[in-house]
């Protein structure tokens, strides 16, 4: 949603209705309680760009973020636990870029990738979606959208092959694009095969994490005027959309941030970024896939942020979730919340279950919880 740019300088495998849960090498991970009670952080670059869009996969951290910039820097696959845990490699960085289109740098709040590339999608018109290559590091404009409020907000991937990125409407549903050939192109989904949207609805770029995938399921969390949930079982070619009782009603209400741990476990996360204390109705989780809501912790949490995350290999019982108003755990599924750290991070993503990468204002890092 442009609002956040305008108004803040800011492999899994399904058994049953469960996922088992794997580190970014795919080794499946034993169920088990972590009850954090503090994070480390090591501050690995620091500079004048926000980082918004984080990715670890396929043994990489991926980053991008404003002024054109973008990074990759792989993990070396060696350095495991005794368990099979990814261990953080000495990190090096390699791959990086700074993308100047027709004189302007770009702001990127979109990452994904798979096996041989990563993708980097930029908000405002033109809308541009590069594709770069892990090993070359060679980059590749691939999909341009012209319209006047083409506005991307978050992109990710079913598998190598086929990948989804969506934004604010440009007519009467919310934009989606989809490739199905590893990324060398992009066709938008005409709205005659999207639930139709309410004026005034859109997502917030925030973080990327308005869409997650688990096996062929897809779900997408609006905001704004109305907050809901977009939900397709078929990789994107059938959808439907249910109504969650987050805050909303405003421009800067909703949900800001989705994740689900198994095909029916989720949580959205939000509130209002102009009001960051507020913490009345700004969470709400969901034990059927998505298709109704109920508000936990209301009036008892740390307010508004901006991402959230289940910590791997948790069961389910464990959620981060970070902002500019800082870091905060739980651990029974969201019901209460600890705060580990004030300070401030817009968006992260585990590489096992207890190290996580996060990007900020002109800050990325590394977060150890311990």
């Amino acid at each position: 949603m442009r609002y956040l740019y305008y108004l803040v300088v800011f492999g899994t495998f399904l058994g049953g209705c469960k996922n088992v849960q794997t580190n970014v090498n795919n080794n499946v991970l034993v169920e088990r309680a972590h009850n954090f009670t503090k994070v480390d952080i090591e501050v690995l670059r620091k500079d004048s760009s926000s980082i918004r869009a984080v990715d670890v996969s396929y043994n990489g951290v991926m980053y991008a973020g404003s002024n054109g910039h973008y990074g990759y820097f792989p993990i070396e696959s060696h350095l495991k636990t005794k368990k099979g845990d990814v261990l953080p490699s000495i990190f090096n960085e390699d791959r990086t870029g700074v993308v100047n289109y027709e004189g302007k740098l770009l702001a990127f709040r979109s990452i994904a990738s798979t096996k041989e590339y990563f993708f980097i999608l930029s908000i405002e018109s033109p809308a541009l979606l590069y594709r770069i290559t892990k090993k070359s590091g060679e980059i590749e404009l691939i999909y341009k959208e012209d319209h006047e409020k083409a506005f991307y907000d978050a992109m990710t991937f079913w598998n190598d092959d086929e990948g989804i990125a969506m934004g604010d409407p440009t007519e009467n549903c919310l934009s989606v694009i989809i490739t199905r050939d590893g990324g060398k192109s992009w066709f938008k989904v005409p709205c005659s095969d999207l639930p139709e949207i309410v004026e005034g609805e859109a997502a917030f770029a925030a973080s990327d994490t308005n869409i997650k995938t688990i096996g062929n399921h897809t779900w997408i969390a609006s905001g704004g005027i109305k907050s809901r949930v977009f939900y397709s079982s078929d990789r994107g070619k059938t959808w439907e959309v249910y109504d969650t009782p987050i805050v909303q009603g405003a421009p800067t209400k909703g949900a800001y941030s989705l994740d689900f741990y198994d095909r029916e476990s989720g949580i959205i996360y939000g509130g209002d970024y102009t009001e960051p204390d507020a913490n009345t109705n700004n969470i709400a989780v969901t034990s059927d896939g998505g298709k109704t809501w109920e508000t936990i912790a209301s009036g008892t949490n740390h307010g508004y942020k901006s991402c959230v995350q289940y910590v791997p290999n948790s069961d389910g019982k464990e959620l981060v979730a970070l902002g500019f108003t800082g870091i905060s755990y739980s651990k029974d599924a969201g019901e209460s919340w600890q705060e580990l750290s004030k300070e401030s991070f817009l968006s992260f993503r585990f590489l096992n279950d207890s190290v996580a990468y996060a990007g900020g204002r002109n800050t990325f890092a590394r977060l150890t919880f311990r």
